[in-house]
């Protein structure tokens, strides 16, 4: 006996209303909506998905559970479908379709354009761009994994983008000059530090789109004369690292059982450690290298801190409301945190949206209110592999 066919329409229209009701389609273009509505999700999704079960992500195929297969692709705005699993954690999804719709917003992007894609997927963003391009305009589009990149292709070119949409395998830091200069450029996975190949090949007043690290993502302008860009903070969220990165370590890695090596009350409420995402920017920014999780429980909001490498920390809230903070490490993380939290306040406690990025050749930064004369934030340039 074969399982039901799922209503995907039913699920599309729920979908649909679910960005309708949270009001989180784009205002000001109106054409990523009508994109979306002309190119479904499931088209583009793969037949095997992934599901996290609480312990680890299993497979979810169409053909097996088509019903449960079609609620991962339309789960929800927020929530990406996965789409592949290496060595137990995601490495490529279909995105929510919440942060497609907000980053192709920023991205600007006109009909007659010509785009670059860095991260292709399942081809769905691609085909987005390449509808609201037309004929008139074209997509270049550079995924570094061939499978992913060959199905890609063959679902563009089956939903009809095959003349103006190229998929090309390679390494997105490298982006793609032969089809260049471009008037818009967007990166779908996250970057510490923006490959200066990708203003190279942008032309002057073109746009770059792209996710910084694990928690935002960027607009910025190429200047007149080529030598800069620079933009504000988007949106927040959560992005893949590209496929070279190392994955960062899960704090129980980090701690590997260790006992605290310094413990106290932590005198602050933790409580915007898990909600305030001004807050959360803003230590971002200051520790760029730091990692917060947090989670509930009836006593209140506990975060397990680290920074990928040996130094961790602890935050619980006692069943009398206390906060205990246990740290271990060559750093001390919770003195970090607060020295940081404390010059937020003092700076006035600076919203996220304030933020922005400057990018040169030589030098990129974060800064806050202007770009000339604000406060500023280094990027620290990636570290060299050598054998």
């Amino acid at each position: 006996m074969t399982n039901p066919a799922p209503d995907l329409d039913a699920h599309r229209r729920r979908a649909m209303e679910a960005m309708d009701t949270r009001r989180a389609w784009p205002g000001h273009a109106p054409w990523v909506r009508d994109a979306v509505e002309a190119l479904p999700r499931h088209v583009f999704a793969p037949d095997r998905l992934w599901d996290w079960d609480g312990h680890a992500y299993v497979p979810v195929d169409r053909d097996a559970d088509p019903d449960a297969w079609a609620r991962l692709v339309y789960a929800g705005p927020y929530d990406a479908a996965i789409t592949e699993i290496t060595a137990g954690r995601p490495s490529s999804s279909l995105s929510c379709t919440s942060v497609v719709a907000g980053m192709l917003d920023a991205l600007d992007v006109e009909p007659g354009h010509r785009v670059l894609e860095l991260g292709t997927g399942t081809g769905w963003n691609a085909a987005l761009l390449a509808h609201r391009v037309g004929v008139t305009g074209h997509v270049t589009t550079v995924e570094a994994a061939p499978d992913l990149a060959t199905a890609a292709r063959t679902t563009l070119v089956r939903a009809g983008f095959g003349d103006t949409t190229a998929v090309v395998v390679g390494d997105g830091a490298l982006g793609h000059p032969d089809a260049g200069p471009y008037d818009r450029v967007i990166a779908t996975y996250a970057v510490d530090h923006v490959p200066w190949t990708w203003i190279e090949q942008l032309r002057p007043g073109g746009d770059l789109v792209f996710p910084w690290g694990r928690l935002g993502h960027f607009a910025v302008t190429v200047a007149a004369d080529g030598r800069s860009a620079t933009g504000w903070l988007q949106g927040l969220a959560q992005f893949m690292p590209a496929r070279n990165t190392a994955p960062t370590p899960e704090f129980d890695e980090i701690r590997a059982g260790r006992p605290a090596e310094h413990e106290h009350l932590f005198a602050r409420d933790v409580v915007p450690l898990h909600t305030d995402r001004d807050l959360l920017w803003a230590l971002r920014v200051a520790l760029p290298n730091v990692v917060y999780t947090t989670d509930t429980d009836e006593d209140g909001v506990n975060a397990w801190i680290h920074d990928g490498a040996r130094s961790w920390a602890v935050l619980t809230t006692l069943p009398d409301g206390r906060i205990r903070a246990g740290q271990g490490g060559p750093r001390r993380l919770v003195d970090e945190i607060e020295a940081a939290w404390d010059g937020w306040e003092r700076d006035g406690r600076i919203r996220r949206w304030d933020h922005g990025v400057t990018i040169t050749a030589g030098e990129q930064f974060v800064w806050a209110g202007d770009a000339a004369t604000g406060r500023r934030w280094v990027i620290p340039a990636p570290v060299p592999v050598t054998d």
